[in-house]
């Protein structure tokens, strides 16, 4: 029987060293959460200056997400069947020059494409990276801690891109772009240094590629975030609602090939195996929740309150107490009681950091704030790390890479929809939102958790049968 406690690394992790695999990834997640950050405080200078009309002015985030999720399960399954270290260090270099040509564009148009294709690249770059660092650290107490500081840094890079698009923004938004790309650069040599070339990932493609159901996969994805981003924005849009159609028959047309090619995009059974149903789910509705709930308290601050972008920035870095507990203590939390206990109570923390804004009202000052943003930084660190290495139990370890792709694609929908949702329940009762649709609307993400923690609990009472935590 395998040693649990020192099991043995793979020769080729072990010559390179998995902290070195780490130190790439993490990065890389770290500069996916500046890039998001930056661009959604620059938007407004950004559209300003191309010429981008108000209500088109979305478009510079929602091409990014839009390419994002819909290549996200691609990305994984190609990173599986390539090569992990190869889709990996590929994806990080057109990131890279991507980047550097939004900082030159002069159109919208350009500027608009740019950001499609460097979030098709993040689409291959994450699960392509993530499974980099399930493979190179063996499941238990040492996978954990890695994924404890994989979460903590990419939110570190989440919190300070929201400072930083501020700043670099003050100088001028092209600089928004540069950055990016400079520091994708850095990464990329540091990676083809530091990530084995023995990649247990890769094997022969024999033309296995499951082209038709990658197509209609990436399209059905795409074309449901399109359609809730519309609808979302506008409740009457029937292009929106002829997207969310189109969705529907791009799925069923992808559930038709993948029972019909030997190799399919999706193994069969991938869905079902471990933890990994009940983990999308959970992390579809808690990332929803949180961006619905961060989107809502951004307008409340900006647009009821008056308060700067700057000022509402360093706000929300007080939810960078996760980079204190994240790395430390939730690996031993996590250890002692098991990663679905210790998600459960990240779970509790950010439901009651949500019911407390639902006081909020025009009088609210930081104070008010500071306990909700303080739940939030000790539930973050309490869910994301348990929730991606609860995610792979019970996972082949060759199917990492495109269970890391459902993930983050939960992930990536749950954003989507939780900002769609919220934006139609902010502006019910008008254009001109008042305090009490600050409030209706904000019961949108505190739902959202609940249903989140209802979902953990029963994949904790499911798991009991079985003897896991």
């Amino acid at each position: 029987m395998t040693d649990l406690k020192n099991p043995p690394l793979p020769s080729a992790v072990a010559s390179k060293g998995p902290w070195g695999v780490l130190a790439v990834v993490t990065g890389a997640l770290f500069l996916e959460g500046i890039d998001v950050a930056m661009l959604n405080v620059a938007v407004p200078s950004i559209a300003a200056d191309i010429g981008l009309a108000t209500g088109s002015a979305h478009w510079i985030i929602s091409a990014y997400v839009l390419a994002y999720g819909g290549f996200m399960i691609l990305g994984g399954r190609v990173a599986d069947l390539l090569g992990r270290r190869r889709v990996f260090l590929t994806a990080l270099a057109v990131f890279a020059v991507f980047s550097a040509f939004g900082g030159f564009a002069q159109e919208s148009w350009m500027l608009i494409a740019v950001r499609l294709v460097t979030g098709a690249a993040a689409g291959f770059m994450t699960p392509a990276g993530f499974s980099l660092l399930t493979t190179s650290f063996p499941e238990g107490e040492r996978r954990g801690r890695a994924l404890a500081i994989y979460g903590a840094i990419g939110a570190a890079g989440f919190y300070l891109g929201v400072v930083a698009g501020g700043v670099i923004t003050s100088f001028g938004w092209r600089w928004v772009f540069f950055v990016p790309a400079g520091i994708a650069l850095v990464f990329l040599a540091l990676g083809a240094r530091s990530i084995p070339r023995s990649d247990a990932g890769a094997r022969p493609l024999r033309g296995s590629f499951d082209v038709g159901g990658a197509v209609t996969l990436t399209a059905a994805m795409m074309s449901f975030i399109y359609g809730v981003v519309s609808v979302g924005e506008h409740p009457s849009d029937l292009v929106g609602y002829g997207a969310l159609a189109l969705s529907v028959a791009l799925f069923l047309a992808f559930l038709v090939i993948e029972r019909r090619v030997t190799d399919p995009l999706v193994p069969a059974g991938v869905m079902t195996q471990g933890r990994l149903p009940w983990m999308s789910v959970v992390g579809m509705l808690f990332i929803g929740g949180f961006f619905a709930w961060q989107f809502l308290l951004t307008l409340f601050l900006q647009q009821h309150l008056g308060w700067g972008p700057l000022e509402t920035g360093l706000t929300f870095t007080a939810m960078a107490l996760e980079l204190l507990i994240a790395p430390t203590l939730t690996p031993k939390i996590a250890a002692r009681f098991g990663n679905l206990t210790t998600l459960i109570a990240g779970m509790v923390s950010i439901s009651a950091a949500f019911l407390l804004t639902l006081r909020l009202d025009g009088s609210a000052g930081f104070l008010d704030l500071l306990p909700s943003l303080i739940l939030v930084g000790v539930a973050f660190a309490l869910i994301y790390g348990p929730l991606t290495a609860a995610a792979v139990e019970g996972v082949d370890e060759e199917q990492h890479g495109v269970a890391g792709g459902i993930v983050y694609t939960g992930f990536q929908f749950g954003a989507a929809l939780g900002v769609s949702i919220v934006t139609i329940v902010l502006l019910a009762g008008g254009e001109d939102p008042s305090g009490a649709d600050y409030t209706r609307a904000l019961w949108v993400p505190f739902a959202a958790v609940i249903a989140g923690l209802a979902v953990a609990m029963l994949a904790r009472i499911s798991s009991r049968g079985a003897g896991a935590r």
